[in-house]
């Protein structure tokens, strides 16, 4: 089936400022509060927000084999069950009604007041239940920084790094939209010259420019998800920013891995962009060597290029951009990602979200983490107006922001805008 909705020279009947992440070629999917205290599922197209369970109840989707209540949900989630096909033709669709030559909403007014939401009018909510998360480590640049800092610069990847796509489990009950501010969390810390422990906040919060991507039913128990077919259970793409405390983990992360310095929170961009609506943004991803073993092993351009940033603004003062990056960068796909991830036969589900890791790229200013810009405080960043960072302080807000461009069209993603809070008192 082709994807309509991504012609190029479609336009809409709606308003899209220039350069808008949301053109009529985007079509993301969200979850939004009205301004009625309605809970329902959406896309947009520009700044105009599209109630999609007022669409369906209209009969916009008639031709489409869809439950009644698919769009008057509080998640994504049976949305994203009913798979790939089910996804294209609502997307087609939508651009179909929103295209400038269709009168059939356009003209009728009664409809349009019922469809169409400023965005000043809705609240952006969670836009799925996770129900797990996963968070790789997947940037060789991030992880041959991180490793020359505190082990060998020059066997900085650990011996497994180039053969499999590195993850954990992370916590999904603190998977946050952008909006929602997150507090400075307090933990166990090793100060240095010490042999004993403290509690206190954490003195080394940190953001990390991350992509996660959203799954399908994919599997059943035991059955793996081969690497050529990964794709087809990717639902789309959100900004990811997962928060991490330094110092919590550099004391606790022997022999486990990642723990209270990673599960206290994490930002997500509140509009899901769909894997279709990325299609004309396909690039190669860099060269794997060595070879990695036959079930991870993809021809053709398995990546996107996808634009990042990170602004940090500190309480009262101006923004400032401290990272530029892109998603082409990882080393591992995503596709290898999920295929590593079920080929022992670990069932995913729909709703999953799977952080692409760090993404850092080959220069200082592509670092992806305070960690790596401050080069682990030996180097502090200058703002604007004489402040100096080496981690996060409380008050700064973190503003992540992505999209893709080529020949005049782009895909966004938004933002994911988050503030830092003090760390809650302690007793």
């Amino acid at each position: 089936m082709s994807i309509k909705a991504n012609d190029p020279s479609r336009q809409s009947w709606l308003n899209v400022p220039e350069d808008s992440d949301f053109p009529i070629q985007n079509i993301p999917f969200g979850v939004f509060l009205t301004r009625d205290d309605v809970i329902t599922i959406g896309t947009r197209i520009g700044d105009t927000a599209i109630d999609l369970g007022a669409m369906h109840q209209l009969g916009y989707f008639r031709d489409i084999p869809l439950t009644d209540d698919i769009f008057l949900q509080d998640s994504l989630n049976d949305f994203i069950s009913d798979g790939k096909k089910t996804w294209r033709l609502v997307r087609n669709r939508i651009a179909e009604v929103f295209d400038k030559n269709n009168p059939e909403l356009q003209e009728h007014e009664a409809h349009r007041k019922t469809v169409l939401f400023d965005m000043d009018e809705i609240e952006m909510q969670l836009p799925v239940q996770i129900g797990d998360y996963t968070d790789f480590y997947s940037s060789k640049e991030h992880a041959t920084n991180v490793g020359s800092m505190f082990r060998d610069p020059d066997n900085a990847l650990l011996p497994n790094w180039l053969h499999i796509p590195v993850g954990y489990h992370g916590r999904s009950s603190t998977i946050v939209p952008s909006g929602t501010p997150v507090r400075r969390p307090n933990g166990q810390t090793l100060p240095k010259d010490s042999t004993q422990p403290v509690f206190g906040p954490s003195k080394r919060v940190d953001f990390e420019l991350e992509m996660a991507f959203i799954t399908t039913d994919a599997n059943k128990m035991g059955e793996p998800i081969p690497v050529a077919e990964a794709e087809d259970y990717i639902f789309g793409l959100v900004l990811f920013n997962d928060w991490s405390a330094r110092d919590i983990q550099k004391w606790e992360y022997v022999p486990l891995g990642p723990f209270l310095a990673k599960n206290f929170a994490s930002s997500i961009s509140p509009w899901i962009v769909t894997l279709d609506a990325l299609e004309p943004f396909r690039t190669e991803s860099p060269a794997q060597d060595p070879e990695p073993l036959p079930y991870l092993r993809q021809t053709g351009k398995n990546s996107f290029d996808i634009s990042l940033e990170v602004d940090l603004i500190p309480e009262g003062g101006a923004p400032a951009t401290i990272c530029k990056s892109n998603f082409k960068y990882m080393y591992w796909t995503m596709a290898q990602q999920l295929a590593h991830h079920t080929v022992n036969g670990c069932k995913v589900n729909s709703g999953d979200m799977m952080g692409s890791g760090t993404i850092s790229g080959p220069t200082p200013d592509s670092y992806g983490s305070m960690l790596e810009l401050s080069w682990a405080g030996s180097k502090p960043l200058s703002l604007p107006g004489g402040a100096t960072r080496v981690f996060l302080e409380d008050g700064d807000t973190v503003v992540m922001r992505g999209h893709c461009k080529s020949e005049g069209l782009r895909i966004g993603f938004g933002e994911v805008r988050t503030k830092l809070l003090p760390a809650p008192a302690s007793n």
